[in-house]
């Protein structure tokens, strides 16, 4: 292995990187609906999950900023999948009758993406590798 090979095979932020973009090409084909971006579906799972939550808690959840949380909540305001209540200096979203299909679809194909990348990984490796990036992300929020 010549040294060019050396950085990029042991560097985690180039390998991190060109992992999420495979796995991001790999959720665009199988979430292909609605003309969203993958990401979106994990805001309209959360607010399922969490009927008339705030935007700072859902920002916590998806560890997004505010801004990009903003810009999210437009797009799926705009689609009719979300609405936005504000009271006060709080701002509280909820799913509409559309959002709540759009999780049902996005539900499906979250089984089928799994299904896509386990079968090429392995399903304990799949499982092993979720569980290890999720316990190093917590780590690095800790410390940044």
């Amino acid at each position: 292995m010549n040294e060019e090979e050396q950085v990029l095979n042991h560097c985690l932020y180039f390998t991190a990187s060109r992992f999420a973009r495979n796995m991001t090409k790999l959720a665009e084909k199988t979430f292909d609906f609605d003309d969203l971006a993958p990401s979106y579906f994990y805001m309209i799972m959360i607010v399922k999950f969490h009927p008339e939550i705030t935007q700072k808690e859902l920002c916590h959840k998806l560890s997004i900023a505010p801004s990009t949380s903003t810009r999210f909540i437009d797009k799926l305001e705009k689609q009719k999948l979300v609405t936005r209540k504000v009271n006060g200096k709080q701002t509280y979203i909820s799913l509409t009758e559309e959002g709540e299909n759009v999780y049902l679809q996005f539900r499906l194909s979250l089984k089928e993406l799994f299904a896509g990348y386990s079968q090429i990984l392995g399903r304990e490796f799949s499982m092993d590798l979720s569980k290890m990036l999720n316990q190093a992300s917590n780590k690095l929020e800790e410390e940044i």
